[in-house]
């Protein structure tokens, strides 16, 4: 399988809320033959009785959850209060069918829509039309912080291979189905060493961020590849181990880092450009809430926006 093919799977994950990416996130989701076309358009329009009807996971931090503590969340309010508007969640687990039973499913007894906005997919996206990108990110490869493992010290990919094998042969990966570090590992003989992770498990309780805040931090698995913002996050937030987050530099022929973007139904045009116009009127204040979730925030050209010296990541 070729690393053009593991990124395309990495952006249908990304895009049914994973990412690792629950990464990302060209496009051909799972979900897309089951999703079919274009539904009718909303006679009334999004927004038209101002209320902003916005499409969430309700258990997948450090994006969305039912507690509104996700940054998904922060940055759907802040559009809200911007707009005038009320905000209402449709809440629905980001797995095979999110775009089916969200953005294109009908309320009950009404021609409206459920939810008029999904707030984190790649760009181009093929399910729905997508906004301009909130925010770039990358992979990152992440450790707890004075194990014993040799980690310490450890910031890419580089470095992890300058590791004596006798050294690197004992390691444990944690690695999501779909990752693009997936090609990397086969180069470098490391398949055997992989603890595999399901990108959707089927089961509503369980998120990403698992494989960090308990597999990781139990010594389970000694490091993890994950979607920057999950790395970010946890690192801040697990309080049983030191962790470590290392954001991840693509290279020749693997890509990890990747833009993130909002998603409206195709023909919502005008809805789109309302959003786009939030997004660029709003940047700064997008970065500011990301930075506080610890996201590594790259530009264009895959360079740090800002230092990442901050909690749990080197």
């Amino acid at each position: 399988m070729t690393i053009h093919t593991y990124a395309n799977r990495a952006r249908a994950a990304l895009a049914l809320g994973c990412l690792c990416v629950c990464a990302s996130w060209t496009l051909a989701p799972p979900a897309a033959a089951q999703d079919g076309g274009q539904p009718a358009p909303d006679a009334a329009g999004p927004g038209e009785d101002k209320v902003l009807r916005v499409c969430q996971d309700p258990n997948n931090l450090p994006f969305s959850n039912r507690s509104q503590a996700g940054f998904e969340n922060r940055i759907a309010a802040l559009f809200a209060q911007q707009l005038g508007w009320k905000l209402e969640t449709t809440w629905f687990p980001q797995r095979i069918g999110f775009i089916r039973n969200t953005l294109r499913a009908r309320q009950a007894h009404s021609d409206r829509f459920k939810c008029d906005l999904v707030t984190g997919v790649p760009t181009g996206f093929e399910m729905a039309a997508t906004t301009h990108p909130y925010y770039h990110s990358s992979y990152a490869l992440v450790y707890v912080r004075g194990r014993g493992t040799g980690l310490d010290g450890v910031r890419g990919l580089d470095d992890l291979l300058a590791l004596a094998p006798a050294q690197r042969g004992k390691l444990r990966f944690g690695v999501f189905t779909a990752s693009p570090v997936t090609e990397w590992m086969l180069k470098n003989d490391l398949m055997s060493q992989i603890a595999w992770y399901q990108i959707q498990s089927g089961d509503a309780e369980q998120y990403p961020g698992e494989i960090i805040e308990h597999d990781l931090a139990s010594g389970k698995i000694d490091l993890a590849f994950v979607w920057g913002p999950i790395a970010g996050y946890f690192a801040r937030h697990t309080r049983s181990a030191p962790i470590v987050a290392v954001p991840l530099a693509s290279g020749p022929g693997m890509k990890l880092d990747f833009d993130i973007a909002m998603a409206v139904r195709h023909g919502d045009k005008a809805f789109k450009q309302r959003i786009d116009g939030l997004i660029d009127a709003n940047q700064d204040k997008i970065n500011a809430i990301l930075a506080e979730y610890g996201v590594p925030l790259l530009d264009q050209k895959g360079q740090a926006l800002r230092p990442s010296r901050q909690a749990g990541i080197p």
